[in-house]
């Protein structure tokens, strides 16, 4: 059994340093394609190739077309934000996560800012929004049950943005840190879900009690 052992170590261990060489150069590609961002033109593969010193190829390994390769860069992007940032997964995510988001956005400011400024950083953004829609009406599906269409979907898309989306314009304009931003939209999100269990299936124009 020891033989055993000993003959799989080696094959075990060069399927392991493979595996982190993959991962290295999946993310040394991301990261090229994020330092793209705010630059002249779009983010491309041979843009990305030339940055990241590989080859056009070896882009299109890791990843196979331009949808790939902007979500490859968000998920950059996500890791760079925190360990603990990812779409919601229920209501709770929602409030749960808002400090490490926002706090998180404080970190990288510069990257943040571009994301939300620049062509690129709106196609990296729009590379998942067909699931970041399906996400969040998982995650308020709930809250917002009894509403009419189109309600259900505008106050989801008004959770999301307390979410992720308010901290631009509270930072630019009011010069407000992270860690308040995230108690803003904390207050600001139990409100509106509060709201959203007393009024049940009265619209959102009409006040919950009438």
């Amino acid at each position: 059994m020891a033989y055993i052992a000993l003959m799989a170590s080696p094959k075990t261990s060069r399927k392991a340093a493979s595996s982190a060489s993959n991962d290295e150069t999946r993310q040394r590609i991301a990261g090229a394609a994020v330092d793209l961002i705010g630059q002249f033109g779009a983010i491309n593969h041979d843009a990305v190739a030339e940055h990241a010193g590989v080859s056009r190829r070896t882009v299109y390994r890791y990843f196979p077309d331009q949808t790939a390769l902007l979500r490859g860069a968000r998920e950059h992007v996500q890791g760079m934000i925190g360990p603990n940032v990812r779409m919601p997964e229920s209501e709770s995510d929602l409030i749960d996560q808002l400090d490490d988001i926002y706090t998180g956005f404080d970190r990288i400011e510069a990257v943040s800012i571009l994301m939300r400024t620049t062509p690129q950083g709106r196609a990296i953004r729009l590379a998942d929004r067909d699931k970041r829609q399906a996400r969040y009406r998982a995650a308020t599906a709930d809250a917002v049950k009894d509403l009419p269409e189109p309600d259900q979907r505008i106050a989801t898309a008004m959770l999301q943005f307390l979410h992720t989306t308010a901290w631009l314009e509270m930072h630019d304009q009011w010069g407000l840190s992270g860690e308040e931003i995230a108690r803003s939209c904390r207050w600001a999100m139990k409100t509106l879900l509060a709201d959203l269990r007393a009024r049940g299936g009265r619209p959102l124009d009409e006040e919950p009690g009438a």
